[in-house]
Order: structure tokens, then C-alpha cells, then sequence
């Protein structure tokens, strides 16, 4: 536990309120009591209403504001803040013991950096290099050739299929495979023949992959993810394709193979892209999209297919009102064709 006080001295912040309130926890709005201290981070009528049911002890919030009947400890970044007093109340387990395990299976030829941890069970094949300050959970395989940059975690069940490249400061979760075969046939005799799996994986510096990620091996040259970029869990990258610098690529993308993308593109969840098609930097991509051709760098995109997020948004109004045009429709038919009854009795008399 820890006074308002004190963890307004660990962010640097400024108390408005009760310096001496006890904290036991910290929790999001909508689970936050007493005892705890929570986070508002911009005002607005439907955050204002949530405070009138919240019992929490204390909230971080932006330089300037004040949350009424409460003591808030005011920050410059709020959000950065509330992480540092979240990590205070339920530390990261750091790993102090840094030993390689007599059950990890590591071949003669490869080399392993300085402070290093492997867990048991995994393996490491020939030919592996392995950078200063790794951490590698139990039951990894890193086949023949992968080398993985300085200070990279490897979480439990990771596969890195052979010359596969990682670099430094990498995180790697549970479940990932890099340098699998890619979707890759030719015709042979009537038959589907693997194509050529020649190439690796280069993965960047400061690259997170999300737990089940997916990324093929190029066929002749490599497939790459550069320096920054952030991958969701249960993501799919095909072969040769280059995803550029600081990307984020929620849950579920699906990026088929040869495809390029520029620095900074955002994609929603279960966006899906076509093989060879380019997008630009900074391009922003709506959940469940599919992109079918190359996109122009900033495009904001929405949609199957995917056009600009204003058109789409349009369309998506538009289909709201289908029923009604629907009805209007058939009034408008049962109408013409009372007129036209009618017009034919006229020119019958």
C-alpha cells in the first residue's frame, strides 16, 4: 500500500485533495473502489457520468483537471503515469537468475552471448548466434543457422526455422513460428509441387510479435518486418512479403505474399490484404477490410472492397436506409399501378 502522496512522488505529479489517502490497488474505472486509484484521462459528459457511480479513493488525470469529491493526483501524461502505479501495486517478474539449463538441448556449434538465459527443453540447432542478455523460455526451437539480436525474450513454444534473423530487443510470444514454408506451388504432372523455400525471415530492431503470429520465409530473398513494428497475436504474414517500419497489426490480419507496406501503417483486425498490392506510409486500415489494389501513402481506408473511409462511411448509411427506400419502393409500384388502372377505365369511356 502507499499514500496518495508518495505515488504522486513516483510520476512525478501534483496532489489536488487528501495527500494521506491510502492506496491498496490500482484499477480501471469501471472496477475501481475503495482503496483504489484509477485513471480518467479526458473530460466529457459520458466520463463525467461514469464518476457518479465510481467509489475510488483517488485518479490519475491530465495537468489542469479535477474530478469533483475526489483526490487526483494531476500528470503530464496520464496514461504513462497510471502504468508506472499499476506496475508499484503488482511488480514485473524479473528473472534475477541468469543460467543456461542442463535439460536445454544446444548444439556444440552455437555460439550463445554473455548473460544469457535458456530455459529447459528448449533447443537450439547448429550454427545458432545468440546475442548478449537474451531471455529464451522453455520449449523453444531455434533451427540450424537463426541468429537473434541482443536483450530478445522468447516466450514458451516459439519456432525459428533455419537462417531465420531476429534482431535486438525483440518479443517474441508464445507460439510463434518464423520461417515456415510459404503457400508457394507450381503444376507439376498434375500435382501441386512445393515451390522454392530458399529465402528466410528478417525480422527488425524493437519488433513484438503477438502470441500464434505467423511469418513465411521468402522463396528466394527474405521476408521482412522492420525496425519498430508491432504485431498482434493470431496474425499471418505471407512470403516475400516487407512490412515497413513502425507498423501496428491488430489481431487476425492476414497479409498475403509479396505485398508491401510503407513506415507508420496502421491495420485494424481481420483486415485482409491481396498479394502484390503496395500500401503507402502512414495509410490507416479499418477493422475487417479488404484491400484488393495498392493504396497511395495517408490513405484512410474502409471496407470490402476497401475504398476511402468517407465513401464507405456513406455507403454504410445508405444500406441503413435500404429497408425504408424498400418500402417506399413498393408503395410507390402499388400506386403507378392504381394510376395506370385508372387512366386505362379513362380511355376506355
Amino acid at each position: 500500500m502507499a499514500t496518495v502522496g508518495e505515488l504522486a512522488a513516483l510520476v512525478g505529479g501534483q496532489v489536488v485533495g487528501d495527500s494521506q489517502t491510502i492506496i491498496t490497488q490500482a484499477a480501471p474505472l469501471g472496477d475501481a473502489g475503495p482503496g483504489s486509484i484509477t485513471l480518467i484521462d479526458r473530460a466529457g459528459a459520458d466520463r463525467m457520468d461514469a464518476w457518479e457511480a465510481c467509489t475510488a479513493s483517488a485518479v490519475v488525470v491530465p495537468r489542469g483537471m479535477t474530478i469533483p469529491h475526489h483526490t487526483c493526483v494531476q500528470v503530464d501524461n496520464a496514461h504513462r503515469a497510471f502504468i508506472q502505479i499499476a506496475y508499484f501495486f503488482r511488480p514485473l517478474h524479473q528473472r534475477t537468475l541468469r543460467e543456461i539449463s542442463p535439460q536445454a538441448a544446444i548444439h556444440p556449434t552455437a555460439k550463445i552471448g554473455r548473460n544469457v538465459a535458456i530455459d529447459p527443453f528448449t533447443q537450439i540447432g547448429s550454427d545458432v548466434e545468440i546475442g548478449d542478455d537474451c531471455t529464451i523460455f522453455g520449449s523453444v526451437h531455434i533451427l540450424s543457422g537463426a541468429k537473434i539480436g541482443a536483450g530478445t525474450t522468447i516466450f514458451p513454444n516459439v519456432t525459428i526455422y533455419e537462417y531465420v534473423q531476429v534482431g535486438c530487443r525483440c518479443i517474441l510470444h508464445s507460439g510463434v513460428v518464423l520461417g515456415a514454408y510459404g503457400f508457394g506451388y507450381i503444376m507439376q504432372d498434375g500435382l501441386h509441387t512445393l515451390a522454392g523455400q530458399a529465402g528466410s525471415v528478417v525480422i527488425g530492431d524493437d519488433v513484438d510479435l503477438g502470441a500464434n503470429t505467423t511469418i513465411d520465409r521468402g522463396t528466394y530473398g527474405p521476408t521482412t518486418v522492420g525496425d519498430g513494428t508491432k504485431i498482434d497475436d493470431q496474425v499471418m504474414i505471407g512470403h516475400n512479403c516487407h512490412i515497413g517500419k513502425h507498423n501496428l497489426l491488430c489481431s487476425q490480419v492476414g497479409i498475403a505474399g509479396s505485398t508491401e507496406t510503407g513506415d507508420y501503417v496502421v491495420m485494424g483486425g481481420q483486415v485482409g490484404v491481396r498479394d502484390h498490392v503496395k500500401v503507402g506510409d502512414r495509410t490507416m486500415i479499418g477493422a475487417q477490410s479488404g484491400v484488393m489494389s495498392n493504396l497511395e501513402s495517408g490513405s484512410k481506408v474502409l471496407g470490402t472492397p476497401a475504398i476511402p473511409e468517407r465513401e464507405q462511411l456513406v455507403l454504410f448509411a445508405a444500406m441503413h436506409k435500404l429497408p425504408e427506400i424498400r418500402k417506399q419502393s413498393k408503395k410507390m409500384e402499388k400506386t403507378i399501378v392504381t394510376l395506370e388502372n385508372r387512366l386505362g377505365e379513362l380511355e376506355k369511356r
